[in-house]
């Protein structure tokens, strides 16, 4: 459905799910923007989200992933049948935790947080249960992923003494390359994330979803620019929460969860600056509307301070944790001169 205009689109998706669920649709809208993948469609008898994406190989395989998580946990959507490219599935609810969390207090917030870490936690114990973590693909595993993820580093000596640039690469590159044993979801952000009317907290988008080390699902949330607790109060609750049936140690288990996340931050950081580059500053309400890219110079302080907090648990990253301590210093200085241009935060080459 690539090609089609968005008219297009919808009319074939309201004639499919009309023929699918024999009843008609009353209404539909769009809850991530109109060029996203997903529709929500409210039928006679309730609410359902039809999901086209451009490769329906994706599709599919989200399919099979909710259809077996389905079986071992209530943190997902369930998936109502697929025809040829189109998914549907059930509908989680309107309140994007992004944009939920941002309405409670500390306390809340962090009940929020626990429950958010606590239900990666579960999705991937079903993924266990039901086989996922031995039939999905693996995700990370080529060199040249790991070897980018690793390079990236980079990006902080604009801002920076270059700390980075010291660190020993293939020491790095080996701390990330991990056997693939955990499923993962993939691109845990918190606009992946929708609190129901019954105030159950649930995943959505299982596009990207794989196997690999695990720990990446929580370096996803706690990475994510614009999630609102401190990078402190999510190791403690990690720690908490943390599911000790699961393949690992809690302490090597923070330990990767530490590396990784550093190499995450790296990533997010040289998004925003990607583009700001080429749209400028945005706010942040229009930023958690539309789930973008975290493109403020407070979110891209808080991804320094994340980034140094994790960064200093391990001594192979302590330089980044100093190089992002530097950034994060540029970025509230941004913030606080109001400063419009970007001509000092160019991505380097």
């Amino acid at each position: 459905m690539g090609n089609k205009s968005n008219k297009d689109r919808v009319r074939e998706l309201v004639e499919c799910a009309e023929s699918h669920f024999g009843e008609k649709v009353l209404h539909s809208s769009a809850p991530g923007g109109e060029g996203r993948a997903s529709w929500r469609f409210e039928m006679e008898s309730g609410f359902v989200i039809a999901t086209s994406r451009p490769n329906f190989r994706r599709t599919h395989l989200e399919a099979v992933a909710l259809t077996k998580l389905a079986e071992y946990c209530d943190d997902t959507p369930r998936c109502l049948g697929v025809v040829g490219d189109i998914m549907f599935q059930s509908d989680v609810g309107g309140r994007r935790l992004n944009q939920e969390i941002m309405k409670y207090g500390h306390r809340q917030r962090t009940d929020v947080a626990h429950e958010a870490i606590a239900s990666i936690f579960r999705v991937q114990s079903a993924g266990r249960k039901s086989g996922l973590n031995r039939s999905m693909p693996h995700l990370g595993a080529n060199h040249d992923w790991i070897r980018n993820l690793v390079d990236a580093t980079s990006v902080l000596k604009s801002f920076s003494a270059g700390r980075s640039l010291d660190v020993d690469q293939e020491a790095l590159c080996e701390r990330i390359t991990s056997p693939a044993v955990e499923f993962v979801k993939w691109d845990c952000r918190s606009g992946n994330a929708a609190i129901s009317d019954n105030g159950r907290l649930r995943w959505f988008d299982f596009e990207y979803c794989g196997v690999r080390h695990g720990a990446e699902d929580v370096a996803w949330l706690i990475g994510d620019e614009a999630w609102p607790v401190q990078p402190q109060t999510m190791e403690e609750i990690v720690v908490s929460a943390f599911d000790r049936t699961s393949h690992y140690a809690l302490d090597l288990y923070l330990d990767y969860l530490s590396v990784y996340l550093t190499l995450h931050c790296v990533q997010r950081l040289k998004l925003i600056l990607k583009e700001v580059n080429k749209r400028g500053w945005l706010s942040k309400t229009r930023i958690r509307k539309y789930d973008d890219a975290g493109v403020h110079p407070e979110f891209a302080a808080h991804t320094c301070k994340v980034g140094a907090y994790f960064a200093q648990r391990v001594p192979l990253t302590r330089p980044i944790g100093l190089d992002f301590e530097d950034a994060e210093k540029v970025f509230e200085q941004v913030l606080k001169s109001g400063r419009k241009d970007v001509e000092n935060m160019k991505v380097p080459a």
